[in-house]
């Protein structure tokens, strides 16, 4: 590796991964994933990251312009990531409760894992109230491609595939392809 090349990985990789670690307001993160993208972790949950977790592609977009997000908001929540996962460019999870991606787990650009509403749906609730939650599984090596949302719930089962642009809104089965808006199975594997 020559010296310029050396000088571009510090100067628009390296320094942003430090940027966003700093950032981070989570005091409760265990394990050491591998940051090829930056990473910001926030919440007073807990995050805990497995063996060979990877976060960010090289070859993928938003390599250098965007930030992956896990948010365990509440102290009761919990982000629990398997060993052997690797989480493309631009995710986020959100939890209130639990999201959990057991080993071997694939996901894949601009992906969103959000356990909860978000917001109270009552309209006299919106800003004060508490949103709905509910657990989130991903189940041993699973499939997610890119631009997925999966919401409150939802359990996919294992060695399943979920298509690009799905909206997870129920559980998937083990050992299928699941694709669209809501995700319906299309062929089992």
């Amino acid at each position: 590796m020559g010296i310029l090349h050396q000088l571009k990985q510090f100067a628009f990789i390296k320094l942003r991964i430090i940027k966003y670690k700093s950032l981070s307001t989570c005091q409760q993160v265990f394990g050491q994933p591998k940051l090829y993208h930056p990473l910001l972790l926030n919440g007073k949950g807990k995050i805990s990251f497995g063996k060979n977790v990877q976060i960010g592609v090289v070859n993928s977009p938003n390599y250098y312009s965007h930030y992956s997000y896990f948010e365990a908001r509440s102290s009761e929540s919990e982000i629990f990531i398997g060993n052997d996962v690797s989480i493309n460019n631009n995710c986020s999870i959100e939890s209130l409760s639990k999201v959990t991606i057991h080993d071997n787990v694939l996901i894949g650009i601009n992906c969103a894992i959000l356990d909860n509403d978000g917001h109270d749906l009552a309209i006299e609730k919106r800003f004060s109230g508490t949103p709905k939650f509910a657990e989130i599984t991903i189940k041993k090596n699973a499939f997610i491609g890119d631009n997925v949302t999966i919401l409150k719930g939802v359990t996919i089962g294992e060695n399943s595939v979920i298509g690009n642009g799905s909206v997870v809104t129920k559980s998937i089965p083990a050992n299928v392809v699941a694709v669209g808006n809501p995700a319906k199975i299309i062929k089992e594997i």
